[in-house]
């Protein structure tokens, strides 16, 4: 059964107050500047027992909420789109479809003809569920910045007094620069790929660290710490995805790139506060052994994603808030990659960053999850709703994912099989 819905409306709703005079400038910073025009989706589910005549009150209550959280200084408001659907929520949860998922956004994630910072669609479901589905310009908030701004609307939806605001002086910190120079890299079609859901539950998540444990034992690494759960769910899935689709049969054309996006905030000294906003990140990228599958060395993969992030520490901060360094050397990156030299899997995590926590007053959501992405070899990790397990969001070409999801020493890994 398709994943139909039907729009009822779409409306801007705009800030309740207009924005202050010194703030309707918003000055971009360095790292956002850097970062592709493309939407930020999450999707958030609740099971809510409400009835069609309800629905409208309940979206009344959204958009005042909404309006009363700044959503944009320009005072053009978000983008809010009413749709219903007679699909059944549960069915959803149980066995997503994320090529279809897209459906309860408002907006294709690439849309760069778009000028909006924000949309929001919310899909009411015949059995009285809700799926609010939203997109953030990554332009201006990585995902912790997004969550907050999701958690700071429920808030308010809630009636809490005293939300905190954003803190928005990221420019201070990395200031603009000249970015006529910027090589951006080549989009891959969205045609040609294929998102799929792999769940991990505790239990496999140990056996698999253990087993990156074991391998630094063996080879008498120094540093033997148990990996966590994002280093040993990253070397497995590499792994299996190179045992897959045979990426390094013979000799290799190319050099493979991992790329982990990594939080600055901590990195700063002191921290910076939680509710910094913007694109407060970098990437940690690094190189690892090829791997076929027969010889599985999960911990040099461990141990290479370890260092490279250790090296991003406060003396590395002080010198990317200089700019320039960094925009050559991601110039360098992206050249090479369109030219075929390089190939990349990107890693990130929304794990811990309070998904769970978006409470409108209905109570927290029942599941949070993504679509599929514009970007080829993604893959994103959220946590499940009890916090032991994590949900792996991987995004490939379509002909990688069909041999990626046929591998049997990975689907001996994964909590439940998965849709075609």
């Amino acid at each position: 059964m398709a994943l139909d819905i039907e729009v009822l409306s779409k409306q801007s709703i705009k800030p309740s107050v207009p924005t202050p005079q010194h703030l309707k400038k918003y000055t971009l910073s360095f790292l956002d500047q850097i970062i592709p025009h493309v939407f930020v989706p999450l999707i958030f589910y609740y099971t809510i027992d409400i009835d069609q005549a309800q629905n409208n009150l309940t979206s009344n209550h959204l958009k005042k909420s909404l309006s009363e959280t700044h959503v944009d200084c320009n005072d053009e408001g978000a983008l809010y789109v009413e749709a219903q659907t007679n699909y059944n929520l549960q069915d959803i949860i149980r066995d997503p479809i994320p090529n279809e998922l897209i459906n309860l956004i408002p907006l294709e994630l690439d849309d760069a003809n778009v000028d909006l910072n924000f949309a929001i669609q919310v899909n009411f479901f015949k059995c009285g569920g809700i799926a609010i589905g939203a997109v953030f310009s990554h332009k201006l908030a990585d995902g912790l910045s997004y969550v907050n701004f999701m958690n700071s609307w429920a808030a308010i939806a809630r009636g809490e007094p005293n939300v905190p605001s954003p803190i928005l002086d990221l420019a201070n910190l990395f200031p603009p620069l000249d970015m006529s120079g910027l090589k951006n890299r080549k989009v891959v079609s969205k045609k040609n790929i294929v998102c799929k859901r792999f769940r991990f539950d505790a239990s496999n998540i140990l056996a698999l660290k253990n087993k990156c444990t074991e391998d630094n034992k063996n080879k008498g690494t120094e540093d033997q710490t148990q990996p966590t759960r994002f280093e040993a769910l990253s070397a497995f899935i590499w792994n299996r995805y190179m045992a897959a689709t045979g990426k390094n049969a013979g000799v290799p054309r190319n050099i493979n790139k991992m790329v982990v996006a990594v939080n600055l905030r901590t990195r700063f000294d002191p921290p910076l506060p939680k509710h910094y906003f913007g694109n407060i990140y970098c990437t940690a990228i690094f190189t690892p052994s090829m791997q076929n599958g027969g010889n599985e060395d999960y911990g040099d993969f461990v141990n290479k994603a370890r260092e490279a992030i250790r090296c991003i520490d406060k003396n590395y901060v002080e010198k990317l808030r200089k700019g320039e360094d960094y925009l050559m050397y991601m110039n360098d990156v992206n050249k090479r990659f369109d030219e075929g030299e390089v190939f990349t899997m990107s890693y990130t995590s929304w794990s811990k960053f309070g998904v769970y926590d978006v409470d409108f007053r209905w109570g927290d959501p029942v599941w949070v999850g993504a679509v599929r992405l514009t970007f080829s070899h993604v893959v994103t990790y959220f946590d499940n709703k009890e916090g032991d397990g994590i949900e792996a969001w991987i995004n490939f070409k379509e002909d990688d994912m069909a041999k990626f999801k046929a591998d049997q020493d990975l689907m001996s890994f994964v909590y439940s099989q998965l849709s075609d």
